[in-house]
């Protein structure tokens, strides 16, 4: 979906809908799984990493995702260029990415983290870092490789798997030029039915 000129469009959720069930992350989950094939609870080698997280208070739950903000606090204060807008979503080069978290600090809703690197198929182990001892310089031992992750609106996908899965339908794709016209034809009514009872 190129949407050159127009507004990014971005996954919202309504909290009044959302009951906290989570299959927003697994869906969001299984769709980034590095894994060629269906993933089934016994197949899967890799742990959950969601981009989306669900956020509980006292008042409920709903989950938070990137806005795809236009002018990308995140991706103005990557040092290395690895978050570019694509398709009129905010991406995350994985490759670029050295885990810096500036991003992490940038972001205004807390949409992005640190993920894991896994080689497809292999444990944890099969990618890491050195650690470098803090007075020595000498090598200490590895700490396991994390870039930064976040959603990318599924641009891959016809549409979101987290909106295609929510089980309450509280997940929705806004368009804000199609958002905009919706509100506005809804304020005209509302309008309309005000001044036809002032003049009746």
């Amino acid at each position: 979906m190129k949407i050159p000129y127009q507004l990014n469009p971005f996954v919202v959720a309504d909290p009044n809908k959302c009951i906290g069930c989570r299959v927003c992350e697994l869906a969001c989950s299984t769709v980034h799984a590095h894994e060629k094939k269906p993933l089934t609870v016994g197949s899967m080698k890799n742990p959950l990493q969601p981009r989306l997280y669900l956020v509980r208070t006292i008042y409920g739950s709903v989950p938070v995702q990137c806005r795809h903000c236009e002018d990308a606090p995140c991706a103005n204060a990557c040092p290395v260029s690895a978050i570019v807008q694509k398709d009129g979503a905010i991406c995350i080069n994985e490759e670029l990415c050295m885990g810096c978290k500036t991003c992490i600090l940038a972001c205004p809703f807390g949409a992005i983290t640190l993920m894991p690197v896994f080689e497809e198929g292999h444990p944890v182990q099969q990618n890491v870092a050195i650690a470098l001892d803090e007075y020595s310089n000498e090598m200490v031992g590895y700490k396991q490789l994390q870039v930064a992750g976040k959603c990318d609106r599924c641009i891959n996908l016809e549409h979101p798997a987290c909106v295609e899965n929510c089980p309450e339908h509280a997940l929705q794709l806004i368009v804000p030029e199609n958002h905009r016209d919706a509100r506005m034809q809804e304020a005209a009514l509302s309008l309309g039915f005000i001044v036809k009872d002032c003049f009746s």
